[in-house]
């Protein structure tokens, strides 16, 4: 396939550290810090911090990435081998344009210099993306911007744009946090549609949602994706910024179809107001959500969920109340493990299966 062939080199040439395949944490919001998207892109991948609650906490974070990155390099490292002029920091950072401050965003690129920016969620669509594309790039002209999408209209839409995307994500319906509320598909058949729709124009496809181990990895490979991207999976990984209640719920969890769903409850809980209509987070049903279905007022759960906010850990769990975002694939998580060793053991659980399919050429 010389076309996969050609878009991977380019891969390798943008990320030279990258060991094929491309393994990529999610940026997470606030979940995704700075240890995590190090680590991750120390063992081969592209870690990527995720939005904190406001934009201007990026700056802290990319702080202390540099400080980590810039430590490692004076040791035995994967980023010595890097020009700290074109690589200065080899992480990337995500942002959610309906709430992100565009002027913050833009200051934090033109310090920090990240190697790639990851757009979704815009208020006006393609507008927003060009907008944030532009003034991203001409901040750092050597950054590769990413956008996320979960649908194949929005996939038809970023043709038109004025500012390509470096990259594309194409998001799955089984993935967690934020997704398509309504017209989201599974990715098994929303990534061949999408690339479909999308050849010719050389862009990068990764695909996320639902993949949890090298299985699941090599299935999107083999449905022609350059990469992959893991939320949930990084959500055990003991770099995760997560308190340890919900991180616990994620490798307890099983039954992605029966314990996770679409709901907005928790947002309003919470008080996450704002989002754009397409979106819903996916999350582990617990008590707060089995009492909205079963008639409970809006006042009597609010105010049992802000009593589970102070109660710790417990606060999590089939008992608990609090929002805990999570993809489908939380069945597949069995166990909390270093990023590094997550990395690895994907990469080569991949290898080991493509290298069985072409020894039996199957």
């Amino acid at each position: 396939m010389p076309g996969v062939c050609d878009v991977a080199k380019n891969i390798s040439r943008r990320y030279p550290w990258v060991s094929s395949p491309c393994i990529v944490s999610a940026p997470m919001r606030v979940m995704s810090g700075p240890a995590l998207a190090v680590a991750v892109s120390h063992a081969g991948g592209l870690g990527f911090i995720g939005p904190g609650v406001k934009t201007q906490d990026m700056l802290a974070d990319l702080e202390e990435a540099t400080a980590l990155v810039n430590k490692m390099r004076t040791s035995s490292s994967i980023f010595n081998a890097l020009s700290a002029a074109e690589y200065p920091l080899p992480i990337g950072v995500g942002f959610q344009l309906w709430s992100d401050d565009l002027e913050v965003a833009v200051a934090a690129v033109e310090k920090f210099r990240p190697c790639a920016a990851w757009l979704y969620a815009p208020r006006e669509g393609r507008k927003d993306f060009d907008a944030w594309s532009l003034r991203i790039r001409n901040a750092w002209p050597r950054i590769q911007v990413w956008i996320q999408i979960g649908t194949l209209a929005e996939a038809k839409e970023l043709l038109k744009c004025s500012e390509r995307p470096d990259v594309i994500v194409i998001q799955g319906a089984e993935a967690g946090g934020h997704g398509r509320a309504k017209d989201g598909l599974g990715l098994l058949s929303l990534f061949p549609e999408v690339a479909d729709a999308l050849a010719g124009s050389n862009i990068p496809l990764f695909a996320a949602g639902g993949i949890a181990d090298a299985r699941g990895a090599s299935a999107a490979i083999c449905l022609g994706a350059s990469g992959v991207v893991m939320g949930t999976r990084f959500l055990a990984a003991h770099e995760a910024r997560i308190n340890p209640g919900y991180q616990r719920e994620i490798v307890r969890a099983s039954d992605g179809a029966v314990t996770t769903t679409r709901t907005l409850l928790y947002n309003q809980l919470r008080g996450t107001t704002g989002w754009p209509e397409e979106y819903s987070p996916r999350t582990i049903i617990n008590k707060s959500f089995i009492e909205h279905q079963g008639g409970r007022s809006f006042e009597e759960l609010k105010k049992l969920h802000d009593e589970a906010l102070k109660a710790g850990d417990s606060g999590w769990g089939p008992e608990g109340r609090l929002a805990t975002y999570a993809g489908a694939s939380i069945g597949l998580i069995h166990e909390v493990k270093d990023a590094a060793t997550i990395v690895q053991d994907v990469r080569k659980g991949v290898l080991q299966r493509l290298s069985y399919l072409q020894e039996h050429k199957l």
